[in-house]
């Protein structure tokens, strides 16, 4: 019996590897295998089903996100079925909500498997990364083109003083920044598990090699997001293990509130009409787009909805905002699922790396940078940033207890139990 439970054990961990490696390359096809089954869906169903096998227990699986989810599942449902809309882009997200339990329930069923996360983590990132630093120095025409860090040009007539900006695997350069900026930390997780001094120079390598390869999109808010995350990835290393129970809160607070100001600077610059250029049109068709559709103008239809709202024929493919999108195409209960997520999912990465998980100080770093990005971008409106969305969520929600009056952590080979088995 103990081979046939060790290969049931390894299903999961390559369902993960097929989900990350699609992620950053898209290396898998598209066209379903039968019916709406997608080889990353079937890889996803395979890997519930072969970790609710190992551990059938609730537990496994219950998350603090579940509430959360729920509302979000309840917007996107209301505004597909009640509004008509296809729905193909619902079950994009339960496919991506499904890769989030999945990495809930291996890392609470094997809880050493996030070092092989984080080595996944690892090539994704060499592989994007490197693919990006070889568009700038062979001078491979991407179509996107800058003179200088706030100018776009056009790449055919932009002259000498041209910069390419790079793509890597993805096909906007913003979307690899977002990959790279929610995706390196974890992939530097992977120091932790080298015994090796050398060895661990080796993935710092990596990313530095990554944080570099942001600089080539000339994105400004992934540059400002990947030295965010950087800072935070220091602070919570050092910081957050000092703080009691009240500071977690106190951050929270902070956060919460952070969050709650930014949403009113939105709102007031939505109506300010063209202070912030194109993103400021777009915040204000979110919002009238909103209050005419209570219930969402539909899933993935927010582009076409703030393309036809918006004067002057510029066309835009999402709210370059990432909770204003949500509210949008799901309304107020889809806006109000994704707060939830996102206040509760960094409380919960506060905690973790308070308790010394170093999954959750890299995570914490990573969610950061990635939020601080979906407040002028959207990058999770492409299905593969999606899914290392929520791939990296569940990543974080295994190193906390699935309730909030629960105590603890669950057993994890992080932080001062991972540094003894570096030794």
């Amino acid at each position: 019996m103990a081979p046939v439970r060790a290969t049931v054990q390894a299903v999961p961990l390559v369902a993960t590897a097929i989900v990350m490696l699609d992620a950053a390359t898209d290396f898998f096809p598209d066209a379903p295998l039968v019916g709406v089954i997608t080889p990353v869906r079937l890889a996803v169903l395979a890997g519930l089903i072969a970790t609710a096998v190992t551990a059938p227990r609730p537990a496994t699986f219950r998350t603090r996100l579940d509430l959360a989810i729920a509302l979000l599942l309840l917007g996107a449902i209301a505004t597909t079925y009640v509004g008509g809309h296809p729905d193909a882009p619902l079950r994009a997200l339960l496919t991506a909500l499904g890769t989030f339990y999945l990495l809930v329930g291996v890392g609470r069923s094997q809880p050493e498997s996030w070092r092989a996360v984080a080595l996944l983590a690892l090539v994704c990132v060499a592989a994007a990364a490197t693919s990006a630093f070889a568009q700038v120095t062979n001078e491979v025409p991407t179509g996107f083109c800058r003179t200088g860090l706030f100018t776009d040009v056009d790449c055919d007539s932009g002259g000498a003083g041209s910069m390419i900006r790079a793509t890597g695997t993805f096909a906007n350069p913003n979307l690899l920044a977002a990959f790279l900026v929610l995706l390196t930390p974890i992939a530097l997780l992977t120091a932790v598990t080298m015994a090796e001094r050398t060895a661990r120079v080796a993935v710092v390598t990596v990313g530095l090699l990554a944080y570099g390869a942001v600089l080539t999109t000339f994105s400004r808010a992934g540059c400002v997001a990947a030295a965010a995350g950087l800072l935070v990835l220091g602070g919570a290393y050092w910081l957050a293990p000092r703080l009691g129970r009240w500071g977690v809160r106190t951050l929270t607070t902070v956060g919460l509130a952070g969050l709650a100001a930014v949403t009113v600077a939105l709102w007031v610059v939505s109506r300010a009409g063209d202070a912030l250029g194109v993103r400021g049109q777009a915040w204000k068709a979110a919002v009238d787009l909103a209050v005419d559709h209570p219930l969402g103008v539909g899933l993935g239809r927010a582009g076409d909805a703030v393309s036809a709202a918006v004067p002057g024929g510029r066309t835009f493919v999402h709210a370059h905002n990432m909770w204003l999108n949500w509210l949008a195409e799901a309304g107020v209960a889809g806006l109000l699922g994704m707060l939830l997520v996102t206040v509760i999912a960094v409380a919960s990465a506060v905690r973790a790396a308070r308790e010394k998980s170093v999954a959750g100080v890299v995570g914490l770093a990573a969610l950061t940078g990635f939020f601080l990005a979906a407040t002028v971008d959207h990058p999770a409106n492409l299905d593969r940033i999606a899914m290392l969305f929520w791939l990296v969520l569940g990543l974080v929600m295994a190193e906390v207890p699935g309730g909030w009056r629960e105590s603890g952590t669950p057993t994890r080979a992080t932080g001062k139990s991972a540094r003894r088995a570096r030794r």
